[in-house]
C-alpha cells in the first residue's frame, strides 16, 4: 500500500524541509517510488531539489485550484535524487483566500488529486508550511500519517499539543484514518542541558511514536537547501545524514 505522509509542525525552523528532502532521498533508495510535495509557499523544498520557484509555469497552487490540472502536469522528476517533485512558489500563499472565497474548494482537493498516482507510488511526502491553516489541513486530509520533526527546544516541544489537537480535529471531521506516525528529534545539540532535557521529555511522553534517533544540529543543513544537495552529498561523513538514513529505515519499517 502506498503511504502518504504530511511532515508537519506549526513552528518554523525545525528542519521540516531538510527532513523531507533527506527522508525522501533515502526512501527512494532500492527502487522505491517517491513523490515529494512542496506545500509551503516559501518554496524551500523546491529550491532544495534544484528548481527556481520564480521560473515555474505550473506548480502546487495550480494543482489545488484548477480542476483540469493533474499531478503529472506539475510533477518534475529529479533523477539525481530518484524522487519526483511537485514544486511551488509564493503564489501558493493565495490559496488561503481562494479556499475562503470559492465554496467548491475543499480540504479534500489534494487527496482527490493524488488518487490517480497513489497506485504507482510507494511514498508521498508533503512538506507543510509552519502554520495550521488551510494548506496544512489539506495535507492532513490527504495523509495516512503525520511525521513530526521536533527541534529539541522548549517552544517546539510545547507546540506539539497544538498539532495533536489539529490532527484530532481533522481525524474527526475529514480523515478518520489519520494518525501521528512518528516524532523525531531535530537540531539536537548534545552539549547543552536544555536539549538533553527536551530529548528526555520526548522519550518519556511519546515513547510509542518517538523515533529515538536525534538528528544533530549542523550548519550544513542550511547549505544543503541552498546548494540543492542532500546532506550526504554535501558531506559524505555527515552524522546528520546518517541519522536521516536510519529514520527513513524506521519509517519504512512502520509503513
Amino acid at each position: 500500500m502506498p503511504k502518504v505522509y504530511a511532515i508537519a509542525n506549526q513552528k518554523g525552523g525545525v528542519s521540516k524541509t531538510t527532513s523531507t528532502a533527506n527522508i525522501a532521498r533515502y526512501l527512494a533508495e532500492n527502487g522505491r517510488k517517491v513523490i515529494a510535495i512542496d506545500l509551503d509557499p516559501q518554496g524551500d523544498l523546491t529550491v532544495a531539489f534544484g528548481e527556481n520557484p520564480t521560473k515555474l509555469e505550473k506548480h502546487a497552487y495550480h494543482l489545488l485550484i484548477e480542476d483540469d490540472i493533474s499531478v503529472p502536469d506539475v510533477m518534475i522528476y529529479k533523477p539525481e535524487r530518484k524522487v519526483a517533485l511537485i514544486p511551488t512558489n509564493i503564489d501558493l500563499a493565495g490559496a488561503e483566500a481562494d479556499f475562503m472565497s470559492d465554496q467548491t474548494l475543499t480540504p479534500a482537493v489534494l487527496k482527490n488529486k493524488l488518487e490517480e498516482v497513489k497506485a504507482k507510488t510507494d511514498y508521498i511526502l508533503i512538506d507543510c508550511p509552519p502554520s495550521l491553516g488551510v494548506l496544512t489541513v489539506a495535507a492532513l486530509t490527504a495523509a495516512d500519517g503525520v511525521l513530526v520533526p521536533c527541534q529539541t527546544q522548549y517552544l517546539s516541544y510545547t507546540g506539539l499539543y497544538k498539532l495533536k489537537n489539529t490532527v484530532q480535529r481533522v481525524k474527526a471531521r475529514l480523515n478518520p484514518s489519520l494518525r501521528i506516525t512518528a516524532i523525531f528529534p531535530t537540531m539536537y545539540d548534545a552539549r547543552t542541558k536544555h536539549d538533553n532535557e527536551i530529548l528526555d521529555a520526548l522519550r518519556e511522553n511519546y515513547p510509542d511514536i518517538l523515533i529515538n534517533i536525534p538528528v544533530p544540529y549542523r550548519a550544513a543543513a542550511k547549505d544543503s537547501i541552498s546548494s540543492a544537495l542532500s546532506l550526504e552529498e554535501l558531506d559524505p561523513r555527515s552524522d546528520a545524514a546518517r541519522a536521516y538514513k536510519r529514520i527513513a529505515e524506521v519509517i519504512h519499517e512502520r509503513s
